[in-house]
């Protein structure tokens, strides 16, 4: 699974990249709350499903 945090706030654009780990993900946010007082994210989940035919 992997784990994105987008900021929303007006023209900042910054992002987490992706991160193996809900919590580095987040530990992003919040230093960049910090940083610049921008409060809003879009968080994205990512799984991924391996398929096998049968037979």
């Amino acid at each position: 699974m992997t784990f994105e945090v987008f900021c929303v706030t007006h023209q900042c654009g910054a992002e987490s990249g992706p991160q193996g780990q809900q919590e580095t993900a987040q530990d992003w946010a919040l230093k960049h709350t910090g940083r610049t007082g921008h409060n809003l994210f879009r968080r994205v989940f990512t799984d991924h499903a391996r398929v096998t035919p049968a037979g």
